[in-house]
Parts: structure tokens; sequence; C-alpha cells
């Protein structure tokens, strides 16, 4: 039996989750996200009130590595690359920032005088024709370390082929270099495509001394607080690493948070009985949407963290939005209403929040047409009561006067270009992606998501809403929920015909003997270890690649091509007949399954009626129009209860807005089935 805690540190607040596996109970606390992450931490686990001699596994979700990319907050970084190399970060891909014009600014992670050209070359073969002297590698690291360079990312043409050369030049680098801030990019992305390779390796670089500062103060933090083990870390692929590990692999935990959420989201969709699940987060600084197919989240190897700078290690696949609760509303040049993407996050926050801010929020907006009520926000210790008067004048002051609207007017024009913004997101994750959000269960989560829920739902003709027991941690409850998991890649580049029996079966084999090696050095207890294995390919001539699963670690060439072909079909509705496949990459994920956790101590314990449940009566806004809304509290909610709208339940982790067309039933596991009145 052991006590599992789940952090989650988002852009506002930083949640929570306790689960004490021998009493089969939960605990959940919400505390304000601070300047250093590590504090807000830390003062989180204090809330629970459990010496931390006794947490047996601490999971986190962090958002630092990300923060440091989109903030340009990364460290003072250089660049090793084949010379006649150095300016492949410019020269990209055939991509506009805009659809339309040739305007658009692109501002490398590392400006080019400290990319440093070194006399190697590997050919497209993996054979080395130059090898880099010792004293060239030695004079160019003096030369960035001179220049106040901090960490290092070692780029080579062909290293995806053969490594030699890139592990040469690290060698020598960790005999000089002052610190363990070194990526490669052979390690950290050994891929066909030097344009993405080096870019992942640029990501890892920039965000490896933030990465490794924020784990080394939160490390000696929780070591003086009594807590002697590593905390674990979640990935971008959902899967736990151990913080040292984390601090090698720094791109790795880009999209960290986000990506624990969707791991709860699918757990949580599976118990409830959907398997085809659209997630939508809305916490206080983004919206965050993916998409759960047959109980499983989806993957992506194309992430751009913004314009220009791509991440293509296997990740969640997840769009992120500025549309969060403290998402500030401004009336743009062309005096249009726009939401986000700037936003008030923990400090000031919102105008109702009493500290300062001076700016309208959605949250302000939502508070304005009663949709929160004013007698408190979150638990624990960010509970406060929230300052109706001043929302109702900064919307006044800043949105309602400009554009001739009353102030409840302008507080739901706020409401709908934020559901406008969330729904675009939702058709990108979904309908572009060719499904139907028609077929779709949509669990929305994170502290504002339920307050927007079921407008989304409308909009998009999704069946139903879930709402889990505890929606504004739930990317806390993701970090517990989490399998170990980590992904190896190998480019072949070669048409399959031209493989030889038993090639790719040789290099999963390795795949899964690296990935036995690497389970087995987490300090994490294993109920079962399994592989997935999967070839990127596509038709010779075609540069857009599709994932193909494969069916076994050794599968026959005949089995590839017959799955490479019911996948393209599925996906284009046809097989080319004169073009031969390619294998371009082979990818395989180890997989550590922890024991199961029974989340049934998440379910309110719930009263014995509907009445008692009843907290209040007050007035809501809805389509322009006032109604007498009563006021639920979830906690107390009788197993089972079927009401309609409009209803609000409220709860110390978020609120649920029920419109007036719509009716909700609580099921078995306690979450919140929403669907619109016929």
């Amino acid at each position: 039996m052991s006590t599992v805690i789940g952090v989650d540190v988002g852009g506002t607040f930083t949640d929570l989750v306790l689960f004490d596996e021998a009493h089969g109970t939960f605990k959940v606390e919400k505390v304000p996200t601070t300047v250093d992450q590590a504090d807000g931490f830390v003062h989180g686990l204090d809330r629970l009130e459990l010496p931390f001699s006794a947490i047996d596994m601490l999971v986190h979700g962090t958002t630092a590595g990300t923060n440091a990319i989109l903030q340009r907050r990364g460290a003072v970084c250089g660049l090793l690359t084949t010379a006649g190399f150095r300016d492949i970060l410019e020269l990209r891909r055939r991509e506009r920032p805009t659809p339309y014009g040739l305007t658009g600014d692109f501002e490398p992670l590392i400006p080019r005088d400290r990319r440093l050209e070194i006399s190697e070359r590997t050919d497209a073969a993996g054979a080395i024709l130059s090898t880099p002297s010792e004293g060239e590698i030695i004079e160019a690291a003096r030369r960035l370390l001179a220049e106040g360079v901090e960490a290092v990312a070692v780029a080579f043409l062909h290293a995806y082929k053969n490594p030699a050369n890139e592990q040469r030049v690290r060698a020598v680098l960790e005999r000089i270099w002052p610190n363990q801030y070194i990526a490669v990019s052979s390690e950290i992305l050994p891929q066909f495509g030097e344009f993405e390779r080096t870019s992942a390796t640029v990501v890892s670089a920039y965000i490896q001394p933030v990465i490794g500062r924020y784990f080394a103060t939160l490390r000696e933090a929780l070591r003086g607080r009594g807590f002697r083990k590593e905390c674990l870390v979640v990935q971008s692929n959902g899967g736990l690493l151990s913080s040292p590990h984390a601090t090698r692999y720094a791109a790795s935990t880009v999209m960290s948070g986000p990506a624990a959420g969707v791991i709860a989201a699918a757990h949580l969709g599976r118990a409830a009985g959907f398997r085809h699940v659209i997630a939508c987060d809305m916490g206080g600084t983004s919206f965050d949407v993916s998409l759960i197919v047959d109980g499983q989240p989806t993957y992506t190897t194309e992430r751009q963290l913004e314009f220009g700078v791509p991440l293509a290690l296997p990740m969640v696949d997840v769009i992120s939005i500025g549309a969060g609760g403290g998402s500030i509303a401004s009336i743009d040049r062309s005096r249009v209403l726009q939401v986000g993407p700037q936003s008030a996050g923990a400090v000031p926050g919102p105008a109702c929040y009493g500290q300062g801010g001076q700016e309208p929020t959605v949250t302000d907006a939502n508070l304005i047409l009663g949709r929160l009520g004013t007698r408190f926000l979150g638990g624990g210790a960010t509970g406060r009561a929230l300052d109706l008067a001043a929302a109702r004048a900064v919307v006044a002051a800043r949105l309602t006067g400009p554009l001739g609207l009353t102030v409840e007017e302008g507080a739901e024009a706020v409401v709908r270009v934020a559901n406008a913004k969330m729904s675009g997101a939702i058709r990108l994750i979904s309908v572009a992606r060719g499904f139907d959000p028609r077929d779709f269960a949509l669990l929305t989560f994170g502290g504002a998501g339920p307050l927007h829920a079921v407008e989304l739902m409308r909009e998009m003709g999704i069946a139903a809403v879930l709402v889990p027991p505890r929606p504004g941690v739930t990317s806390a409850l993701g970090c517990i929920i989490a399998d170990v998991r980590q992904d190896f890649l190998q480019s072949v580049k070669a048409r399959l015909a031209d493989l030889k029996d038993g090639e790719v079966a040789a290099v999963l084999a390795e795949h899964v003997q690296r990935g036995e090696r690497f389970l087995g050095e987490q300090e994490v207890a294993l109920d079962d270890v399994r592989f997935v294995c999967q070839a990127d390919m596509a038709y010779e001539g075609q540069s857009h690649l599709v994932a193909v699963p494969l069916p076994s670690a050794a599968p026959s060439l005949s089995e590839i091509q017959a799955q490479f072909e019911a996948v393209y079909l599925r996906k284009y509705g046809n097989v080319l007949e004169g073009p031969p496949p390619l294998v371009v990459n082979l990818r395989t994920a180890a997989i550590g399954r922890r024991r199961p956790l029974d989340l049934r101590g998440l379910i309110p314990s719930g009263g014995h009626d509907l009445d008692g449940a009843r907290r209040e009566t007050r007035p809501v806004a809805f389509e322009g129009r006032v109604r007498s809304c009563p006021v639920f509290e979830r906690d107390r909610l009788p197993a089972r209860a079927r009401f309609a709208g409009p209803a609000i339940v409220e709860q110390t982790d978020a609120t649920t807005v029920i419109p007036p067309d719509a009716r909700v039933e609580v099921d078995e596991w306690g979450n919140l089935v929403i669907r619109l009145l016929a």
C-alpha cells in the first residue's frame, strides 16, 4: 500500500491530488502558482497536511519548459553543426506565418553567431567521410563559452544513420564543458529530416538549464522537508520519467501538464462507458483540447511549439489556445472584441479576485452573468470571495463604453467570443482530422471548463457532456494514473521491397532491449510491460507519412504491406498502384503499466435528496434573459440524481452551468452527464 501525490503546475493554479491506497481515499488542493513554481509546489504539499517522509510517490506535470520557449526565456544556447549547414534553423520548411502576403517575423532560438560549423561529414548511407579533430571541438567549445553560452546542441548531417561523429564530440565536450547541458541529435531524435532533428535538439538544449535548475531547486526543497525519493515527471507522450532523465531529455517535458490531463480523460471516459471522447481542459490561462478514440489518446509527431519551431517527438495530440478563465478581453484596432491570448495569470488575476487586476477577463464576465457565485472560488488556500463590483467596473470601462453595450451585454459578448475560439479549436482536433464531433462525448475539466461545456456541446452538435467528479484537478489526477513510457525511433528510409527478411525485426528487437533496460531503471512498481511498434510509411515521392501500427515486434514484410495499405485506404480512400511503399521510420513505445488505482474514492458521498443539495437560488443570464436558477452543492447531490436546467452546480474546484435547454444525470462514477433536451 502506498501514498501517491500528483501535482500539476498550471499558469494560474497549482493542483494537487493525494491518493491513500490503504484507505482508498483522495484529497485535493488548489493553490496559486507562484513566480518560482517550486514555492507553490511545496506550499501545496504543505496544504495536504501529510509528512513529506510518508509520500511514497510524487508525480509532476510541469509547464516550465513550455513557458521558457513561448516566453523566450530559455538558456543562452549554442549549436555545433556540419560545415555548410549553420543556417538550417532559418531555412526551415516552405511555410508562412500568415496565409496571405510575405510578412512575418521569425527568430531562431539560437542566433547565427552562436551556430558554429564543424569539419565533419557522414554520407546518407552512414559512412564516415570526415571526422572532427579534438582541437577543433575544443576551440569551438571555448568560443561558445567565451560568449556566455550555457547549453550546447550538437546536430550533424546524417547522424541518424551513424552517430559516431556526434558521440565523439559529446565525449570531448563532457571533459571541458562546465555543466551537464549538452544535447545531441542522435539521442534526442535520430530521425531522417535534418531540420526537424536539429530543431528538436536545439529545443532540448534551450530548456535544459531551465528544467535542470527547476528540478534541482525542487529536489532541495523536498529533501529539506524529508522526501528522499526522486520526483517523477509526466512526459509529452503521457508516460512517466524520473527528473534526472527529464533534465537530460528536456524536450520530452514540453506539454507535460496537458498530456497528464488527456491520460486522465481517457481513463475517466472509459470508466463511464464513453470510448470516443473530446477532452477539453479550460484552466486559468489556456484551453487545451484533444481527441480520444476507442479509449486511447491520439498522438502526433508534428507539433509546432511556435512558428518555425517544430518538435517532432511523439506526444499526445493537444491543441492549445489562449482561452482560459483569466484570458483578457480587449478591443483591437478594428474595434472588434477579442479574448486572449494574454492572461491575467495568478497575479494580479481577474479584477474580481481583488488583487489589483485592471483588465476584464472571462471569469469577470461569468461572474457578472451570475454563472459564478460571489461566495467562494476554489478550495483550500485559494478560497476567496469574488468582487462583483470590481468585475462590473472593468467591463464597463474597457468594453461596454467603447462598444455601446450594457455591462451584461458586454459580459455575454465576452463569453460568446471565448466559446467561438474554443469551438474552433475543437473543429481543428476533430473535423480537420477526419472525425465527426457528433460521434464523441465532450469530457470537460479544468477550473473553468464546466462553465462553458454545454454551450460548446450545442455549437458542435456533440451528444453529451461528461463532467468528472473533480474537474478542477483532473490533470493532477492524470499524474497519478499515468504509466511509465519511453519511445524509441530509428530512421530506415528504404523501399519495403528492398528490405531483407528479419531486418525490421532486428531494429525493433533493439528497441525492445533498450526499453526493458529503461523501464528497469525507473523506480516505479510495474504490473506489466508491453511494447507497441509502428512504422512511418509513404509511397515513394510523397512527403507526408502515415503511422502504420505493426502486429508484433517481428512482422513479416507482407504483414507490413497489408497494414500500410489498410491504413492508407482508411485515411485517403484509395491505394496507389504505381509507386512502391517506403519505410521511413520504425518506432517502438515501451510501456510499463502500473497497478490500476481504484477511483471510487473520488465519488462525492452525496445526500439523500435533491432539495438537500440546493444551496440557494440566484439570477443567472442565459441568451440575454435572466432566470431564477437553483444552485446545487456537488458533493451533496444524491446518487443517480436527475434534473433539468437552468441550474448551477458548485464545488470547491469548479462550477458547472446547465442551461435551460439541458438535463443532467449523476452516473455511477459520480460524473455529471449532461444532454440537451429533445
